[in-house]
């Protein structure tokens, strides 16, 4: 089912977006949706950035009264706690826990990081994991977020215990990165390629001289418009 832009909306998928260049993330959270649209049954699925312009306010337009938003986030943080409601003017619409809380994501992880263990041949026994997260120094949700992952994920897959590094507050990726080995696996626990990903933490990884290897977001793995899917009620 192709949606119109004037076709109503029974569930919306929001992300923060880029505010420099806003066009680049439209475009991807809208390829998500329809990814994930395609999972549902008959669902219309729509998304917006809380950075573009006008996109959530025309978006909700569309939303059903009992419809439901997504939030694509890692962390029930600020953003989506006190940013999205506000932004929403008493849309009556449910507001489901962010992808970074969805208790399907750590399997969905071990089960990404044991492909990419054994395609790399290392012993499971030897491969370590650093945890690449956003952080925050305004207050502990992000880190919260990013360390009850890991604990979850610690249970399901055979490698060693999780290790943090944030970008935004201690201990620092670059610190964090420095002690690793070189069969060390690094899972940003980010939900999309925006700047963070691109660009501080490679350059954090390179500081540390990091051996190991960098994998893409998780946000991004092929299996998460599944989970959004499920959450969704598809």
């Amino acid at each position: 089912m192709k949606i119109a832009m004037t076709d109503p909306l029974d569930a919306l998928i929001v992300a923060h977006g880029q505010p420099s260049d806003p066009d680049p993330a439209e475009a991807a959270l809208a390829a998500l949706a329809v990814r994930v649209q395609s999972r549902m049954d008959g669902a219309a699925v729509g998304s917006a950035t809380l950075a573009a312009p006008g996109t959530l306010e025309a978006a909700l337009d569309r939303l059903a009264p009992d419809g439901a938003i997504y939030p694509f986030f890692m962390a029930d943080g600020i953003f989506v706690r006190k940013t999205l409601p506000a932004r929403l003017g008493g849309h009556p619409a449910r507001v489901l826990a962010p992808l970074g809380r969805d208790p399907n994501l750590p399997a969905l992880a071990a089960r990404h990081l044991e492909e990419e263990r054994v395609a790399r041949g290392w012993p499971a026994e030897e491969v370590a994991l650093l945890i690449a997260a956003h952080g925050s120094a305004r207050g502990p949700s992000a880190a919260a977020a990013a360390r009850d992952f890991g604990a979850a994920l610690d249970a399901l897959w055979p490698g060693l215990a999780p290790v943090f590094g944030f970008v935004e507050q201690a201990p620092f990726l670059a610190e964090a990165a420095r002690a690793q080995p070189a069969r060390t696996l690094c899972l940003p626990f980010f939900a999309a390629e925006g700047g963070h990903y691109r660009e501080d933490v490679p350059e954090a990884l390179e500081a540390a001289r990091f051996a190991g290897a960098l994998l893409p977001p998780l946000g991004q793995h092929p299996g998460v418009p599944e989970l959004i899917a499920r959450a969704l009620g598809g």
